[in-house]
């Protein structure tokens, strides 16, 4: 009997190559593992492609709720934004992937684990620490760190010379990478930072200009951080991101053009769109404004970067980052209400927010003058927090005498 190699294969051009490179260099029964995150392929399609390049058995997971409640909605609870604009599409998605491979790899027993990832980006690192810390029995390949083949041309050249059909891929010239977050582009114009995305490139949300020409409201609903609904209506995670992706994406909300510091240290550049995550996270902050201690807010503002670091080099199976989910939990707990947002040709504006557990007091906050707060306990306060800069310059207070000498 053959060992066996599952490998996460999602039927694009590198994964599709691989599979006749594994039988033909280890001689494995190739498991392919489809994961379904909401990529929104014809997956029986990418199920018999499998087959015909030579895989033994085809394994789909569905794994979009638990992509969204296990890894995209705590890390909109944590306000994970990376390099201020990124908000970690792809990086949320490899942790559960790579989590389903490695249960598929000991289901099927077999020996290893393979991904086409390559030797200068991020995915191999996210999927590789995550086998590591899931199954370090495991013995992982990772084909473009071992084979001949150099460039897109090369693998086009393979896959040609294998009987791999390859007319779709010769069209593209961007590599895409899609979930029910976000989309991301790379490659073609975008290699150069001074050039602009080409219309085309996007391919999900409407540009500004042929957006509505009205602005559209939409009020989302959390329950200790977790959305639950849209417009009144409770939804299921998945309906509920659809939904919300629906209405960002007509109202051309969510783009973002990122030159950003890859794991390896190589600076590159990407387009991402990200239509409901950026309604999501824009509602999620509004509500916490509201309901969060000034203290708590500001210092869990310190730890949503660190998680941000986190969650983009590939780390999500550590202690520090369960420790930080657990933290982040913690800070939910009156994270409950509503915000009303207003959609308008690429800009989100918040048109309101509401919670019972709102901290934000009219009587303390209006120029009105009451009795809640006696503005002559201000005084104290400011003397105190003073002393300091006091004492200062009272020390470095000199005569004329004295600084006429000193000059």
């Amino acid at each position: 009997m053959p060992e066996k190699v599952v490998l996460a294969y999602s039927g694009g051009l590198d994964t599709s190559i691989i599979i006749p490179w594994l039988k033909e260099n280890y001689s494995y029964d190739v498991v392919a593992m489809v994961a379904n995150v909401g990529q929104g392929e014809d997956l029986d399609a990418v199920v018999a492609k499998a087959y015909k390049t030579g895989a033994s058995h085809v394994i789909v997971r569905d794994m979009r709720e638990e992509f969204l409640t296990g890894y995209v909605f705590p890390a909109i609870a944590a306000g994970a934004v990376y390099e201020h604009k990124y908000l970690l599409g792809t990086s949320l998605a490899r942790p559960v992937i790579a989590k389903h491979q490695v249960e598929v790899a000991i289901e099927e027993n077999a020996t290893a684990v393979a991904h086409g990832c390559t030797g200068k980006g991020n995915d191999q690192v996210r999927f590789e620490h995550a086998y590591q810390a899931l199954a370090p029995q495991l013995k992982v390949i990772a084909p473009w760190r071992e084979w001949s083949l150099k460039s897109r041309e090369d693998c086009l050249v393979y896959a040609e010379n294998h009987g791999i059909p390859v007319a779709a891929s010769r069209e593209k010239i961007h590599s895409r990478d899609r979930n029910l977050l976000h989309i991301s582009h790379e490659g073609g114009e975008l290699e150069d930072p001074a050039n602009p995305p080409l219309e085309t490139t996007w391919t999900w949300t409407n540009s500004p200009q042929s957006a509505p020409d009205k602005p559209e409201q939409v009020e989302i609903s959390f329950v200790q951080g977790v959305p639950v609904s849209v417009n009144g209506k409770n939804l299921s995670p998945v309906g509920l991101l659809e939904k919300l992706n629906d209405i960002g994406a007509r109202n051309g909300i969510g783009r973002v053009d990122l030159v950003e510091n890859r794991f390896v240290g190589i600076k590159s550049r990407g387009c991402y769109e990200t239509p409901g995550g950026t309604l999501l996270l824009t509602a999620h902050r509004e509500l916490e404004a509201l309901c969060l201690d000034r203290d708590l807010m500001h210092f869990k503002q310190h730890l949503a970067l660190k998680y941000a670091e986190l969650v983009y080099f590939g780390l999500w199976f550590t202690p520090l980052r369960e420790s930080l989910d657990a933290f982040v939990q913690s800070t939910q707990r009156e994270v409950t209400g509503t915000v009303g947002l207003s959609l308008y040709k690429g800009n989100v504006s918040v048109t309101g927010r509401q919670s019972e557990y709102s901290l934000y007091r009219t009587d303390l906050s209006s120029f009105t003058m009451g009795e809640s707060y006696d503005q002559k306990d201000a005084a104290g306060f400011i003397r105190i927090l003073g002393l300091p800069a006091r004492s200062r310059a009272i020390l470095r207070k000199t005569t004329p005498e004295e600084e006429a000498v000193t000059a």
